[in-house]
């Protein structure tokens, strides 16, 4: 089992049916760019490949005056065939482990309210309910 960064298309390409499984909005070529997009702007993605991709990770080393430096995690999702098998424990601790090699004082995400097994993983690992996200949308 490794953990890899994502940064060539290839790389990239071959996590999106893990991905899907979160984003279902998103077209393999439409996920692919947006990816390379957002890297220009820290965003990282890394995946774990045990026999193909099991689970991916997005994230961004961040900084607030509410938070000081942390890790924000954009995306995180285990393939669903493969679920309890230990690999989003591997990913969190990879993660928690990067964060720390970044000077972050924290390991944060946000998930939506529909994704009750998602919450039950987190606070397995830890993770308390520590705030609301509020949302505005700016256009219908």
């Amino acid at each position: 089992m490794s953990i890899e960064f994502a940064t060539a298309d290839a790389d990239i390409a071959k996590c999106f049916p893990v991905v899907v499984q979160l984003r279902p909005h998103l077209t393999e070529t439409a996920f692919v760019e947006q990816v390379k997009r957002q890297q220009e702007n820290g965003y990282h993605l890394v995946y774990l490949e045990e026999n193909g991709v099991k689970a991916i990770a997005g994230f961004r080393i961040l900084e607030m005056l509410a938070n000081g430096r942390f890790l924000y995690v954009d995306d995180l999702v285990s393939d669903d065939s493969e679920r309890s098998k230990g690999h989003g424990k591997s990913l969190m601790n990879w993660l928690t482990d990067h964060a720390r090699s970044q000077n972050c004082i924290s390991l944060q995400l946000d998930s939506g309210t529909h994704r009750v097994r998602a919450h039950r993983f987190y606070f397995r690992q830890g993770m308390a309910i520590t705030s609301f996200h509020f949302s505005l949308k700016l256009n219908d």
